[in-house]
């Protein structure tokens, strides 16, 4: 006859067990609401789409091809204004490179099955493009002004969450879609750390944030889009030192512009820091 002991411990590992079950259907049900807010999200953007060229192809093109000529005059302006602002940032206001301060902007269910999808990527964290002069920087110069990609890209479908990559205070959330031809981050958030460091998160379908909120690590901020100027739902995460990055209404400190009421985050190159450092 088993002891009380026995029985005890029995009872702990079946109450230990149900548990994890609870939570693996929570999470399960999180990614299929999740899901089907992305599906949702892309019926109606595929709607708008169709609606705006009345399923005709060519109509399509020209709208493509606008869109980029929007964007590389929105780029032009937004790298002439960056190169004169000056800002020295102080190499001891930020955290060491390598030092893991920050931590995915995804769930830990998105970036392991990110390892699973390797041979899409080329690496095992869903990474589209890297930080720097990548390869896709570099055949769009145009675009790119030689300047390099200032983040790095994340392959997610729409409606997939997104978490704070650190706590901090929302600086700001913005939507250049909002004015026509301002193709640009489309709806973005900005975290200001504690650390001096700030973290950027765009072409989000919707923003579950406010100015001046304040979010734990691992918040859900909002979720993965295609807005803005994208060529396909995913994530532009940037990180910058607090001291040189601003939120400015882009037509009072530019004179000539095609979205002057945008309202974007802005900085010295100098002031833009490798995602990965921090990762």
């Amino acid at each position: 006859m088993a002891s009380i002991t026995q029985v005890q411990v029995a009872l702990a590992g079946d109450k230990d067990q149900q548990e994890r079950k609870k939570k693996e259907l929570a999470a399960l049900k999180t990614d299929l609401s999740s899901e089907k807010y992305g599906l949702d999200v892309a019926k109606r953007e595929k709607d708008q789409l169709l609606n705006q060229t009345e399923s005709k192809e060519s109509t399509y093109q020209k709208l493509i091809r606008e869109k980029e000529e929007a964007r590389e005059e929105f780029e032009k302006d937004l790298q002439a204004l960056e190169a004169e602002l000056q800002v020295a940032i102080d190499p001891n206001s930020i955290p060491k490179v390598g030092s893991g301060t920050l931590k995915w902007p995804f769930s830990a269910d998105f970036m392991r099955r990110c390892q699973d999808r390797e041979s899409w990527y080329g690496n095992i964290f869903c990474i589209t493009q890297y930080f720097g002069n990548t390869a896709f920087a570099t055949a769009n110069a145009q675009i790119y002004n030689g300047s390099g990609h200032n983040a790095i890209d994340f392959g997610a479908s729409t409606g997939t969450p997104l978490e704070a990559a650190l706590a901090g205070v929302i600086k700001g959330t913005g939507n250049t879609d909002q004015y026509p031809g301002c193709y640009s981050y489309g709806k973005w958030v900005l975290i200001e750390h504690a650390n001096g460091l700030s973290t950027l998160y765009a072409h989000m379908s919707e923003i579950s944030v406010s100015e001046g909120q304040r979010v734990s690590t691992g918040d859900v901020i909002g979720y993965s889009g295609n807005t803005g100027f994208s060529t396909g739902p995913h994530l532009h995460f940037a990180v910058f030192a607090s001291q040189g990055v601003q939120v400015v209404r882009f037509g009072d400190i530019k004179a000539s512009t095609n979205c002057p009421n945008a309202h974007i985050p802005v900085a010295p190159r100098e002031a833009y820091l490798n995602p990965l450092s921090y990762l």
